[in-house]
């Protein structure tokens, strides 16, 4: 067996032709998810499922968010139940070892869910950083994201970003909650306070809040995940992941509910 032989200014020719038509392919969605964490992966799932153009944005070179990290770096993750449902569609290898809890591999959950999205038509970019968002008055209205090269944003040069416009945007962010701290830092006609960030840990408390609070934070804009708790000053959990699977196909219902 041979291999075949490309000249090195053919791979970057259609490296910079195919990268540029994806983007502008991806310019305008349906849908932007800030964040490739467990949440906004499952919402990107949900969402692709059903028709909905989606655009994952994630400021690393990889998906995943927390699960990787799990607890303490441990090898196995926790959920319960009625996560193992989700668990179920994506074909997620998980065991029970308690009544309704489950642990599983952080590998497996973060290339299950990446597998699933991206197959149900969702698409990815990584290693870029939203810095800023696109709104309109009357009404007040999230439209889209500024987005930069996370590797421009660490290197500290002044490079001016380009936008991306979408019917709506997911915060999945996190701990952070980084688009709606960048909406209530820098809109004010917006009416967001100033983001408290979360409280300490409470885990039951927490994963019910999570749930609960997933939603609509104002018009075209949405949060999932540990950005509800940063946004909504909630209870951690730690490293339990049913909430954060649980609100990111509640935030896709929510969102396609919205869209139609």
């Amino acid at each position: 067996m041979s291999i075949m032989s490309v000249d090195e200014a053919i791979i970057s020719k259609v490296i910079i032709e195919e990268s540029l038509k994806f983007l502008s392919e991806y310019t305008d969605v349906d849908v932007i998810i800030v964040g490739a964490g467990p949440s906004g992966m499952t919402a990107a799932y949900y969402l692709a499922k059903n028709g909905v153009k989606t655009l994952v944005i994630e400021r690393r070179l990889s998906f995943g968010g927390g699960i990787g990290g799990g607890g303490m770096l441990l090898p196995k993750i926790v959920a319960a139940r009625p996560s193992d449902e989700i668990l179920r569609e994506i074909n997620c290898s998980f065991y029970e070892v308690r009544n309704g809890i489950f642990v599983m591999d952080p590998a497996e959950l973060i290339a299950k869910l990446a597998s699933a999205s991206i197959n149900a038509g969702a698409r990815f970019l990584l290693g870029v950083t939203v810095e800023d968002v696109i709104y309109r008055e009357n009404p007040l209205r999230i439209e889209g994201v500024v987005i930069q090269w996370s590797a421009i944003t660490l290197s500290g040069l002044h490079v001016d970003p380009i936008a991306l416009r979408s019917r709506a945007v997911i915060d999945a962010t996190g701990h952070d909650a980084e688009v709606v701290r960048i909406v209530a830092r820098k809109i004010p006609e917006a009416g967001l306070k100033e983001i408290p960030g979360e409280k300490s840990m409470y885990a039951p408390e927490g994963e019910r809040f999570v749930f609960e609070k997933t939603g609509k934070i104002l018009p075209g804009l949405y949060a999932t995940g540990m950005a509800v708790t940063a946004v909504f000053n909630g209870p951690r959990m730690g490293p339990i992941f049913s909430s954060m699977l649980l609100s990111g196909r509640k935030i896709a219902e929510i969102v396609i509910r919205d869209l139609h």
